[in-house]
């Protein structure tokens, strides 16, 4: 009986396996959005740091209302200097924003909303822990939570106009009545 060495069987396994993850990959409904896992449950509670003298976030903020925006952003964030005027305008057209600054410091954090005006109803600092709690990958990241804090929608990068068009605003019509 001739025995067949696992060397000899290794390499077209693990081709294989990694070839199908490729497919996988490459045939998902649409590659180029990253799946979370918190669509459907609800935002996972907060600890956040006050920043400065601007009003915190509260779970109020969170859990109550109507439809909200959370934006995770920082300072030394290109890409959320980009979105900044997008949410300013969501926000002046009657959106709530709240936003959680991601590992800065204080001053830079505050120098950045001086500088581009702050659209967030509560902006409070949170560290790296609570963003893992959140699902967030990096910033930007903005989800959009329902009247009870459940995360109906996430944009990982910026909140562009494209995104506003194709995704947040279906994502609302479909959550109003």
């Amino acid at each position: 009986m001739t025995r067949i060495s696992p060397w000899v069987v290794a390499p077209p396994v693990i081709f294989l396996s990694i070839a199908a993850m490729f497919a996988f990959g490459l045939f998902r409904a649409d590659p180029n959005t990253l799946p979370s896992a918190m669509i459907g449950k609800s935002a996972p509670p907060l600890v956040a740091a006050p920043l400065g003298d601007l009003t915190p976030v509260t779970e109020a903020m969170i859990r109550a209302g109507d439809l909200k925006l959370v934006n995770f952003w920082a300072s030394w964030c290109g890409p959320c200097r980009v979105e900044h005027p997008n949410l300013t305008a969501l926000a002046a057209n009657g959106l709530p924003v709240i936003g959680l600054n991601y590992k800065d410091s204080e001053a830079n954090a505050l120098g950045f909303l001086k500088e581009l005006g702050n659209p967030y109803i509560g902006v409070s600092a949170i560290d790296g822990r609570q963003s893992l709690e959140w699902g967030v990958y990096g910033v930007p990241e903005t989800f959009l939570l329902d009247s009870d804090g459940t995360i109906l929608f996430r944009a990982a990068g910026p909140v562009t106009q494209r995104v506003i068009r194709e995704q947040l605003i279906p994502a609302m019509n479909a959550a109003r009545p």
